[in-house]
């Protein structure tokens, strides 16, 4: 009887240790994380500003709290140091749920982000340099957060400077890209939060085309969202198109790092890049078992040639496919 308790009070020993180890060694490895900040400040602007606007206005426009607000959550308030709050930020993207959450408010008002899949290695980068780095915050937050009981705040970290380099077409595409797709988000989840899905789909079909268009001209670009499996019939990928797509769903499938396609022809530069599915996406475009039946049905009503459902996360629903002047 005493060899079988010392046996277990070994194998709890052991496995507390191995426990312990487990999540010294996670800490371990993030506190010598190394990084390049002009990389994370990018990847944040390119994965984050969608819904993280630091220029949103304090009430309206808003679909998200500012990063700054995360920031002074979790390491002026809660005191996070630098590998908790790496860790902490990295595992609740991998997995958003309510119960990992700390900005409670910001849940009630917003909901759960949706789950995306970052590139390896994203978060822990976009963490590292929140905590590092002083970042862009809205005019209106630092008296907005003293007003809640943190007097005298003043955001922590180093002032970042970004190095001089000329912009790539490369870099004009994606600027192109994502300024139409933060404009085409904030309206859609605005209305998702506002108003429901079934409102979302009746916004997506008088006005996502007119605002692209509209984007279209603010960059003097013609710039489309197109896909193979298309909703709106003015959204078909053509066969160049269709080409890039599958180069693209190869290279999600394979876990590549996806980069833009820029191709130059003549004095004009074509710009594909994709656009892979969230949890949110998939209200309407996931499996047909997943969807609501009031969904389906109002899909069915303003699309019924509908082809664009079946997807799971993370796949390319489309790509953008943008056209502009070398100048």
């Amino acid at each position: 009887m005493k060899k079988i308790k010392l046996f277990s009070l070994v194998i709890i020993v052991m496995a507390l240790f191995s426990c312990n180890q487990k999540k010294e060694d996670t800490y371990h490895e993030v506190s010598v994380f190394n990084y390049d900040p002009e990389e994370a400040k990018e990847l944040m602007e390119k994965h984050c500003y969608l819904c993280h606007s630091p220029i949103a206005a304090e009430e309206e426009g808003r679909i998200a709290p500012p990063m700054v607000a995360i920031k002074a959550r979790y390491i002026d308030k809660e005191g996070y140091t630098r590998e908790e709050f790496i860790q902490h930020v990295s595992d609740f993207v991998a997995n958003p749920t309510d119960d990992k959450a700390l900005m409670y408010g910001a849940v009630r008002k917003f909901g759960v982000m949706p789950k995306q899949v970052f590139p390896d290695s994203a978060a822990m980068k976009i963490a590292a340099y929140m905590f590092d780095y002083r970042i862009e915050q809205p005019n209106w937050f630092k008296e907005h957060w003293q007003g809640h009981g943190n007097d005298n705040w003043e955001q922590t970290g180093k002032e970042f400077v970004a190095k001089e380099k000329e912009k790539t077409f490369e870099d004009i595409g994606l600027e192109y890209a994502l300024g139409t797709k933060k404009v085409l988000g904030k309206n859609l989840m605005g209305t998702i939060q506002r108003d429901g899905t079934e409102k979302a789909l009746t916004f997506c079909n008088h006005e996502a085309i007119p605002l692209t268009d509209s984007m279209s001209v603010h960059y003097n670009a013609k710039i489309k969202r197109v896909s193979d499996k298309n909703r709106n019939p003015n959204n078909k990928a053509n066969v160049e198109e269709l080409k890039y797509i599958e180069q693209f769903k190869k290279d999600l499938a394979g876990k590549k790092e996806v980069k833009p396609i820029v191709v130059e022809e003549g004095e004009q530069v074509h710009f594909y890049y994709p656009i892979p599915t969230n949890t949110m996406c998939l209200q309407c475009h996931g499996k047909p078992d997943a969807i609501k039946p009031e969904v389906a049905k109002k899909i069915k009503e303003l699309y019924p040639n509908d082809l664009a459902v079946g997807y799971g996360e993370n796949e390319v629903r489309g790509i953008w496919s943008i056209v502009f002047d070398k100048k």
